[in-house]
């Protein structure tokens, strides 16, 4: 069975490489603890292997459980991932003996929305954002094996509907919608619609640097569309940005990434 990975695109690779290749090295993720409080920090994508990058659920279970803190401080910034490695997550934080709370300090996006709700309490930066969509595969064989792909892919939407339901309130059809538009809710419409309890009183700046051009609606904030515009220069030569070489650059380390 293919990986199902929680972004969405028309082009099948395109996608995913930009997600993940994109925005390789700029994620972290550590575990804290200091009294009776400890503080996760996850601020990556969220990956069946990590061996490319991101966190697993065995590196994020692992911290989890070495924590005895009665309150965990899970602080969120991720463009989201794997669907099953998210649910993985997600079930660790719900057996948690723990009070955990989670903050949106940035994104969470995707597979990170649902860590996010799991939590017992979440708390949103003024300028974060919540982002819900339909599941996306990469599939491949003959018609039965495509028809079976997309009944699974319909189930997979069904679960994360009733997770989203179930938590935050809203009807069943409205979520639905908001998943196929892929939405992006910032911090007072996370609050409005149940994504979040409340926007955090210090507010905390939204520092992150995700590529999300891999996503249709992301915020233009921080997204990096596919051709930087280029300027000329007096002779006519085109000068290209700082910002349009590293395009390039990371576009080459996604051809040797994959070849």
């Amino acid at each position: 069975m293919t990986a199902i990975i929680a972004i969405q695109g028309k082009n099948p690779m395109k996608p995913l490489l930009k997600l993940i290749a994109l925005n390789k090295g700029k994620g972290y993720f550590k575990a804290e603890q200091s009294g009776d409080e400890a503080t996760i920090y996850l601020y990556d994508a969220i990956v069946s292997d990590d061996y490319w990058g991101g966190v697993s659920p065995e590196t994020f279970l692992k911290a989890l459980n070495e924590i005895d803190a009665p309150v965990i401080h899970l602080r969120i910034n991720s463009p989201g991932g794997d669907v099953f490695a998210a649910r993985s997550i997600e079930q660790a934080i719900r057996e948690h003996d723990s009070k955990i709370i989670a903050h949106i300090d940035g994104y969470a996006a995707s597979a990170a929305s649902y860590v996010a709700v799991s939590c017992d309490e979440v708390v949103i930066a003024d300028g974060g954002f919540f982002m819900i969509h339909k599941a996306w595969t990469i599939a491949w064989g003959n018609s039965d094996d495509l028809l079976s792909t997309a009944g699974l892919l319909e189930k997979i939407d069904g679960t994360l509907i009733k997770t989203y339901v179930k938590e935050t309130g809203q009807d069943a059809e409205a979520v639905e919608d908001w998943m196929k538009a892929e939405t992006w809710f910032n911090a007072d419409e996370s609050v409005e619609y149940g994504f979040a309890d409340s926007i955090a009183e210090d507010k905390v700046k939204n520092k992150s640097d995700w590529n999300l051009s891999a996503y249709s609606n992301a915020p233009t904030v921080n997204r990096i569309e596919d051709e930087p515009e280029e300027s000329s220069d007096d002779l006519g030569n085109p000068v290209y940005s700082k910002q349009f070489h590293d395009h390039l650059k990371r576009r080459a380390e996604v051809i040797s990434l994959f070849n």
